[in-house]
């Protein structure tokens, strides 16, 4: 567990992975979202809260229940993507502390603590995300990551009567490196954007 990952796994990770527009005609199939999700459920969150939620929208009908709450220039590509996540947060996560964190009443940390509960859920569920899109990396699959659409309608068309709202958008499947593939952005130097002290 404590060996470095080889160079070549640090490149599908990191150094070569890319954030991506447009897609082939390549099925992400039921068994790789359970996979991917056996390994996203692993990643640390506080207290174990797990407050990400998640749908995977893949069908025809699906997608057109998406289309109308995306920004003009992430419907076409999003309607491309094999899958879309819809990355979500359950603002009730505390409900689920007693099985999740049963070392301490945890639960009666967040009741009637909006604060506390808006910054947990919200941290945490934006966390498993990330590992979302890492866990798709790991498993060859590439992502699409983004924000631009109607978050109170697609929140009413998706989550109505749950204390569930969505958090961000993931596309996911097998990326087209020929099409809509911008270049490489610059990212901040280390003494830019980090220090030692």
């Amino acid at each position: 567990m404590s060996a470095p990952l080889s160079d070549a796994s640090l490149d599908q990770l990191f150094r070569h992975a890319r954030t991506f527009n447009a897609w082939q005609d390549k099925e992400v199939t039921d068994e790789q979202l359970g996979e991917l999700y056996d390994l996203v459920k692993m990643g640390p969150t506080s207290a174990n809260s797990s407050p990400m939620r998640l749908v995977f929208i893949k069908s025809k009908d699906a997608k057109a229940r998406l289309k109308p709450f995306l920004s003009e220039n992430n419907a076409e590509k999003t309607m491309a993507a094999p899958v879309t996540a819809i990355v979500a947060t359950d603002f009730a996560f505390y409900d689920h502390l007693p099985r999740l964190f049963p070392h301490a009443d945890a639960r009666s940390w967040f009741l009637g603590n909006e604060p506390l509960i808006q910054a947990t859920a919200m941290r945490n569920s934006s966390l498993q995300g990330a590992y979302l899109i890492m866990a798709a990396r790991a498993l060859g699959l590439d992502c699409g990551p983004m924000s631009g659409y109607d978050q109170a309608g697609l929140d009413a068309e998706f989550f109505a009567g749950s204390q569930v709202k969505s958090n961000f958008l993931v596309n996911i499947g097998y990326g087209d490196p020929d099409k809509n593939l911008f270049g490489r952005l610059p990212r901040l130097a280390f003494d830019e954007a980090a220090q030692i002290l």
